[in-house]
């Protein structure tokens, strides 16, 4: 006999297990089915291991810049079995407290693959048993996956995607990445500042995703420390070579090259993950691998609904967790709907890089008179007692002229602290807030928010610790 719940949610990543939660806050009776690891892949194959190691990677750099004032007596050694042990103690520190937490929201956690029979109707299938749960609506929250590449040699032993990388044993002297997206580039700054010597290949563009400014800044930056980056690189294969390496040839430029690591990292984007879910058999309409659904969060079915990377609109952790508590709350009968007006995201990279809403290509492509104002953490007081002077703030703000600060359209921030500077200017955004307002409220000093008052300053008659004109 089936059992009955109010939500069925299939996937526990940060879309599901949120959305979970919420949903029994609201009174639901919910059922969680996970297939492998309660937190998905963020929690342990993605967003949190890789800040982990990013931590370390980030002081074992700085320790060792001569910099600072540090001292050590004797060899000041990496030790990257204590680096990775600490990562999955993050890991399973996080994925034990969500446990608690379905656990006192009374919600059920079902261990195996999830299947739609029918609209109400969800099979899981465990290792040791298949059951049948009935339920009033379903959210389909099974993320994604690497994206393959149909590279000849790409299932040579050493190379892997993401999700492998974070089971390596030992520091790599060398390291390929084939990709410089996010992932890539962030996997990228953390060999290099670790001691590896990291190439970077890509056939179209350097982190494509954000602001090409500060795209390129970072470019030159990671190439002045010693990183290899090719792009417009077209691979042909990976090879061994009698040493053992591992060899990724390719043309550049008109030219044959290659590059050579011990290992390779593919990383080439991620892809949906709707394989096996029924969803043809009940008439979802995808787009491809990705499923479709309203700004409700709601397929094309009545009562299941998706959410997260298997939608395949922003592929980000915070954006699935904010559409799950979307969907779960119309299905239990409040309205609202999914805005993407503001939607920061960031970059782990050394230094960070985050962004919010429009760059000046396209504001000036939306037909909008833009003003663009920016201040460097080279005057950052506090940048400069962090060892971090790098980057900027780029503002991106209506032109209303008259040394007034129009509404903030966009920000783009390459430094220190960027993933957390961010937020201030996502909730002005959010408000429909000025770059007046920035202005005029009162930052902490010494801060590196201070840096985002001054860009908004130069908005306005001009920022006080940059000269501009």
């Amino acid at each position: 006999m089936a059992q009955k719940y109010d939500i069925v949610i299939i996937g526990s990543g940060p879309g599901g297990y949120v959305a979970a939660i919420r949903a029994a806050q609201l009174g639901a009776q919910v059922a969680l089915v996970e297939k492998d690891l309660l937190g998905g892949t963020c929690l342990n194959w993605g967003c949190i291991p890789s800040k982990a190691m990013a931590h370390d990677a980030e002081l074992y750099r700085q320790a060792v810049s001569g910099e600072f004032g540090l001292d050590v007596d004797g060899e000041f050694k990496l030790n990257f079995g204590r680096l990775m042990q600490r990562k999955q103690n993050v890991v399973t520190t996080l994925r034990e407290g969500i446990a608690r937490l379905m656990e006192g929201h009374k919600i059920a956690v079902l261990q195996g693959m999830g299947r739609i029979l029918a609209p109400g109707l969800v099979q899981v299938t465990g290792a040791e048993e298949t059951s049948t749960l009935e339920t009033r609506n379903i959210l389909i929250a099974t993320g994604s996956v690497p994206a393959q590449l149909p590279l000849p040699g790409s299932d040579l032993p050493g190379v892997m995607t993401s999700d492998g990388i974070f089971e390596l044993t030992h520091l790599p002297k060398s390291l390929v990445v084939i990709g410089a997206g996010v992932i890539g580039v962030e996997f990228a700054c953390i060999f290099h500042a670790l001691g590896s010597q990291v190439s970077v290949l890509d056939n179209e563009v350097f982190l494509g995703a954000t602001d090409q400014q500060l795209a390129k800044r970072m470019r030159a930056l990671l190439s002045q420390r010693g990183m290899q980056i090719a792009i417009g690189a077209n691979c042909q294969c990976i090879e061994r070579t009698p040493e053992g390496l591992l060899q990724v040839r390719y043309e550049w430029r008109g030219k044959s090259a290659s590059a050579e690591g011990e290992i390779v990292l593919i990383s080439v984007g991620r892809c949906p993950y709707t394989e096996g879910l029924g969803l043809a058999e009940a008439g979802v309409q995808m787009d491809g691998r990705a499923i479709v659904v309203d700004d409700h969060m709601q397929t094309n079915i009545p009562g299941i609904y998706a959410i997260g990377d298997c939608v395949g609109k922003y592929m980000l952790a915070h954006v699935a967790s904010y559409e799950g508590q979307v969907a779960v709350e119309n299905m239990l009968g409040r309205e609202r709907k999914m805005d993407y007006r503001v939607v920061p995201a960031a970059i782990f990279t050394m230094p960070e890089i985050a962004d919010v809403g429009l760059t000046e290509e396209q504001a000036k492509q939306a037909g909008l008179a833009v003003k663009v104002s920016r201040f460097p953490f080279a005057a950052s007081s506090r940048a400069l007692t962090m060892g971090e002077p790098e980057g900027q703030i780029r503002m991106v703000c209506e032109d209303v002229g008259g040394g007034r600060g129009g509404r903030v359209l966009g920000v783009h921030i390459m430094g220190p602290r960027a993933s957390d500077m961010i937020a201030e200017v996502a909730l002005a955004m959010q408000l429909g807030a000025t770059a007046e307002y920035i202005a005029h409220t009162i930052h902490t000093h010494p801060t590196m928010p201070e840096a985002m008052m001054e860009a908004a300053m130069a908005q306005l008659d001009g920022a006080i610790h940059f000269q501009t004109r």
